[in-house]
């Protein structure tokens, strides 16, 4: 690198704040080169986000720009290219990849901005392109990306093969909440401790909030989420020496007096930059192979951030900016008023009550509300996905563009017709039942179709499959429950029913 080089200044994105954005040794700027953040207030205008995540991001933000001291220039602009021109007029830049496609456009648009390669992630876009295209099929599955990332990357391996001898345990950790338990008996995650900094940010977003300068929806309770390195790696320690152990077997459960269950809560921290993927799974490994905690927790844990997180990451990019688009089941229905308010006494469903209201006051639920009860009541509805993923966007503390389209146009509402999954996620009130305690004392009982005790997700299921049956009876593991529907008697009924309901 020149002399000339090593003085271009680099520019940290928001969720670009981890040490590894800005090592040399990992592809980063040059040790003496300049930092520059900008805080950019038109982000806070083009969505109406979560009152906490906009306090987590900016607070992150500060925070980092605190750590770095004199080496960075921290610019509160309007815009981007404004928050630019003020820093560095029309001099040179390096920026690291973003992550979204948006903002890859405007950055890779200016002259002047030179990209670096993406950080944070264990697999290249080069790397990813040569599997993916080496599939030969419009078709990708995780599981295939999986193994080959555990192969790859020598990842819970034993010789060529997985350790145990499986590659996937999902069968060993699928249990329900154990029963009569309110709660796992586990030790309570990692609760970081608001600055001085956390004073600014929540002062700052209440006046804008006054001037009418940007809205917000949800609650901005106490921080929850780690805003530094240092509490991101304290999170993860208290994760893999108390939680972890208990984290696979019950990773499907719910129950609504213990909504953090075994899981991690890290999804922020890792998205934020703040933590690496290889430390965390490498943590992970480390804690089974000294005999700490069981091979099934620590290959859940590993299958979500180098499975899953990581195919997502790739998916996004591979399938291109059209992706977002996608909507074979031509879903067109909107978003009801009470969802996108969170407004959890708006439904009878005790489920879903429970999974707004944890939402509302925190930004955060882990993936099976989302999946199973969230993303599952979107598509037996028929929502348009676009919107969907734009509410999940903004609601979550962990949601970012690349997070949540490949999750909900293709996971959750099965909007790309099985270009990542298998089939579409979603189920009757009886799988809700026997992973949760929430239908004990709920209103509608799960095994009831039709009628005033009839469970939305029960009829809200059989009127899906009603709705695509020309479709779903050609997917092999669909068929048999589209067959069902020939069993039922009072379908007719159901239907009728499910064209008037409101919650």
């Amino acid at each position: 690198m020149t002399e000339e080089e090593s003085g271009t200044p680099h520019w940290l994105f928001g969720d670009q704040l981890g040490p590894h954005f800005v090592d040399p040794a990992r592809g980063g700027p040059h040790r003496d080169a300049p930092l520059l953040m900008i805080e950019a207030r038109s982000v806070l205008r083009r969505r109406r986000f979560h009152r906490a995540k906009a306090h987590l991001v900016l607070s992150a933000m500060r925070h980092r720009a605190a750590e770095l001291g004199d080496r960075v220039r921290y610019v509160k602009a309007d815009t981007y290219r404004q928050g630019l021109r003020e820093a560095v007029g029309e001099g040179r830049v390096t920026v690291h990849h973003p992550t979204s496609h948006a903002a890859h456009a405007f950055v890779r648009s200016l002259p002047s901005v030179r990209v670096l390669p993406a950080r944070g992630f264990l697999v290249t876009h080069d790397e990813f392109r040569t599997w993916a295209d080496d599939r030969g099929t419009k078709h990708l599955r995780q599981e295939d990306f999986y193994r080959w990332v555990r192969g790859t990357h020598d990842l819970l391996m034993e010789g060529d093969g997985p350790a145990g001898g499986r590659w996937n345990l999902d069968h060993d950790n699928r249990q329900p909440p154990p029963r009569g338990s309110s709660d796992l008996g586990v030790p309570a995650p990692y609760h970081p401790r608001e600055s001085e900094i956390d004073d600014e940010v929540r002062s700052d977003l209440d006046r804008w909030s006054r001037d009418g300068d940007v809205e917000f929806v949800g609650e901005d309770a106490p921080r929850r989420f780690p805003a530094t390195r240092r509490e991101a790696l304290a999170g993860l320690r208290r994760f893999v020496e108390h939680r972890l152990a208990t984290f696979g077997a019950y990773e499907d459960a719910m129950l609504a007096g213990d909504t953090t269950m075994s899981h991690s809560l890290l999804s922020s921290s890792l998205n934020l930059g703040l933590l690496d993927p290889a430390e965390c799974v490498e943590r992970a490994e480390a804690r089974w192979r000294s005999g700490d905690v069981p091979l099934n927790s620590a290959e859940g844990f590993v299958r979500q951030i180098a499975g899953w997180r990581e195919f997502v990451w790739h998916v996004y990019w591979y399938f291109g900016t059209r992706y977002r688009e996608s909507n074979t089941l031509r879903h067109h229905e909107p978003l009801p008023g009470w969802f996108t308010e969170l407004s959890s006494d708006a439904t009878g469903a005790n489920c879903l009550s429970h999974v707004l209201d944890q939402v509302r006051t925190t930004g955060w639920t882990h993936h099976i509300p989302r999946l199973m009860v969230l993303g599952s009541l979107a598509l037996q509805r028929g929502w348009d996905p676009r919107a969907v993923t734009d509410w999940f966007h903004r609601s979550f503390v962990d949601g970012y563009d690349w997070v949540m389209v490949p999750n909900v146009v293709g996971m959750s509402q099965y909007a790309d017709g099985g270009r990542m999954t298998t089939k579409p996620y979603t189920s009757g009130g009886a799988y809700i039942d026997r992973m949760s305690d929430f239908c004990g004392s709920c209103r509608y009982k799960p095994s009831v179709r039709v009628g005033d005790d009839a469970c939305p997700f029960t009829a809200g299921y059989w009127n899906l499959l009603h709705r695509h049956r020309d479709r779903f009876e050609h997917n092999a593991r669909m068929v048999r429950a589209v067959r069902g529907l020939d069993r039922l008697t009072d379908l007719d009924e159901l239907l009728e029913q499910e064209r008037h309901r409101q919650d």
